[in-house]
């Protein structure tokens, strides 16, 4: 009886074992091809430099589909032409596949400026790049939201041409406290700006002035004269600079010139007569 049972099981698991590869075989070699259309491949054609209805025609002969994704203005075509496609053409691909097309218009398309106040200074391009639109000029103002978009050069809401530069201001992270204004004078340059930057301080204006002695790029006057400032202040520095040989020259002559007084001609040298033969 042991034997018999066992001998109904090994049958039943064979007979098992045998209808799964019977199935699997009729999937991958049937079902599946069917399905996926894996022996089955279309060249994609070139449509651009084509009308949008020319290329229409011509994707739907090759047994493929168009969608229109972007539009955008190029002066070297004429409206309503194809200019770009995705995927490229000589491609293989599925028969019924999608054909993404960028279409040129007579006239760049009109946006709306989105709002990017609060965000941060990445995710702001990233949103201005999604609605078409350029980062233009960054630039930083004393804020406690440090990397914080607190200003944009065009009001969000205002329709613009595609492509429009948009201006953002940015927080720095300081103005939330005051630091005091370390001694400056007689420092190199590099160490005043280095110790300006490190209490969260701006460098100003940088203005040069011509020295006869000592040392170029050191610190002789800077301003304000406060004991202390708003972190993001400017500082304003005034750096000697020596003046060139040919400055010097230049001077010099200026001066010699200046001390020559004219003599009237009664005491001026009179050349010597030379005695007749």
């Amino acid at each position: 009886m042991k034997m018999l049972l066992t001998k109904q099981f090994w049958i039943t698991v064979l007979i098992l074992v045998g209808v799964g590869a019977i199935s699997g075989l009729i999937i991958d070699q049937i079902v599946l091809p069917g399905y996926t259309m894996f022996n089955e491949g279309l060249t994609v054609p070139d449509v651009t430099k084509m009308d949008i209805e020319k290329a229409r025609e011509v994707l739907k002969k090759s047994g493929l589909r168009d969608s229109v994704i972007d539009k955008r203005y190029n002066a070297a075509f004429p409206a309503n032409y194809v200019i770009d496609q995705t995927p490229s053409p000589s491609l293989i691909v599925k028969p019924n596949r999608k054909i993404y097309l960028t279409v040129n218009t007579s006239s760049t398309p009109k946006v709306i400026v989105p709002p990017v106040l609060d965000l941060s200074l990445r995710n702001a391009e990233l949103q201005l790049q999604n609605y078409g639109l350029r980062l233009g000029t960054v630039s930083y103002v004393s804020s406690p939201f440090k990397n914080t978009v607190i200003k944009q050069s065009i009001e969000p809401g205002t329709p613009v041409e595609r492509g429009t530069v948009i201006s953002l201001v940015i927080s720095d992270g300081l103005g939330i406290k005051k630091v005091l204004i370390p001694d400056l004078m007689g420092l190199k340059l590099y160490e005043a700006q280095a110790k300006l930057r490190t209490l969260g301080l701006r460098i100003g204006e940088i203005q040069f002035s011509p020295i006869l002695d000592g040392e170029s790029n050191i610190i002789l006057d800077y301003a304000p004269k406060a004991d202390s400032l708003v972190e993001g202040s400017k500082v304003n520095l005034i750096v000697s600079e020596q003046k060139s040989t040919q400055e010097e020259i230049e001077q010099g002559a200026l001066i010699e010139d200046s001390t020559q007084v004219a003599l009237p001609d009664s005491v001026k040298p009179q050349r010597p007569i030379k005695p007749r033969k």
